[in-house]
């Protein structure tokens, strides 16, 4: 289920399995918005980081402290006034709900980034620069919940062109971008 809002929400949470272009979508909807981007990746402890290079899935416990980082991150930038796009695999309803605990009144818009597993696995295998190995993807692919109808969101198809993408994002918002 789609549900918009009329103006951007504090925070937006691209979100999504690997691969899925997080970072890129989530920067493009910041700068259409006029929003702060933070990378979600950047706040993993290392030890997270070196489990997935060894292509070691994380677990619950391993997500719980990054997750609450994120929150508290989000909160933090709300209450000095600063929306934001942040990127975040978010899997699971619970890890979202710890990401909407930052938020005033819980009020986060997520975009479910998608597309198929042979277009999410081809571009894995493309990247160069990043630690999430293509092997990882069938373990995120199955522990992926969908949102559900009582979160505000909406599922945004990534295999167009990334100004396509970022469009159809903005538009999912049901804002105007600026500029």
């Amino acid at each position: 289920m789609t549900r918009t809002v009329q103006r951007a929400p504090s925070l937006v949470v691209a979100m999504g399995v690997s691969g899925t272009g997080k970072s890129s979508v989530g920067t493009l909807v910041a700068e259409r918005l006029g929003l702060d981007f933070v990378e979600g990746d950047d706040y993993h402890p290392e030890s997270n980081i070196a489990k997935m290079r060894e292509g070691i899935a994380l677990t619950d416990e391993d997500r719980r402290p990054w997750l609450q980082i994120l929150a508290d991150l989000a909160g933090r930038r709300l209450d000095a006034g600063r929306s934001l796009v942040l990127t975040c695999s978010a899997l699971k309803r619970g890890y979202r709900d710890t990401l909407r605990s930052g938020v005033p009144g819980g009020a986060a818009f997520f975009l479910h980034l998608h597309a198929d597993h042979d277009v999410l696995s081809a571009r894995m295998a493309q990247r160069t620069k990043h630690f999430m190995p293509t092997s990882l993807l069938d373990s995120q692919l199955q522990t992926l919940e969908p949102l559900q109808d009582d979160e505000l969101g909406a599922v945004v198809d990534v295999e167009p062109p990334i100004e396509e993408v970022a469009d159809a994002a903005v538009a999912a918002l049901g804002v105007q971008g600026v500029g």
